[in-house]
């Protein structure tokens, strides 16, 4: 049997927006625990959002997490010897996980300077439905559309 679930521990609100969200984004780019860097990199990446677009940055960056996140997937399922993948329900902690990775992953896969180039750059390209961790998006909601058929092996 499995012990319980682990509790989800607080994130405490990032100083500049007060917002939980930037928080468990910087979170996500950080490596090795530089956590300040992290911050530098999103911050610097804002701020060239808000330079490039002449919007405010911090809107255009929760417009592209927006963009970005999926509302179904395919989850792979075992039935009679045979694997399916069923398209499935993403829930709600998990849709804001992965766009926040998508939209990391693309960014680091860009060609630029810094990756604070280089997320200002996606963050801007998924503002307006564009970019790799939007094209993520598209397949993965195509592909749960292919597979419509495989819908009623849900559990």
């Amino acid at each position: 049997m499995r012990k319980s679930q682990a509790k989800k521990l607080p994130l405490a609100p990032d100083a500049k927006y007060n917002d939980i969200q930037v928080t468990r984004f910087v979170n996500n780019i950080m490596w090795q625990g530089k956590k300040n860097g992290a911050f530098d990199i999103f911050y610097t990446s804002i701020d060239k959002v808000a330079k490039q677009t002449g919007e405010n940055g911090y809107d255009v960056w929760k417009r592209a997490l927006s963009n970005v996140t999926p509302s179904v997937e395919v989850r792979s399922r075992r039935i009679g010897g045979a694997t399916f993948q069923i398209p499935a329900e993403v829930r709600p902690d998990r849709k804001i996980s992965l766009s926040m990775k998508w939209l990391i992953k693309y960014s680091r896969e860009r060609n630029g300077r810094s990756m604070a180039d280089k997320l200002a750059n996606e963050i801007v390209a998924a503002s307006k439905g564009e970019g790799g961790a939007f094209k993520k998006k598209e397949d993965t909601h195509r592909m749960a559309e292919a597979n419509k058929a495989f819908a009623h092996f849900r559990v």
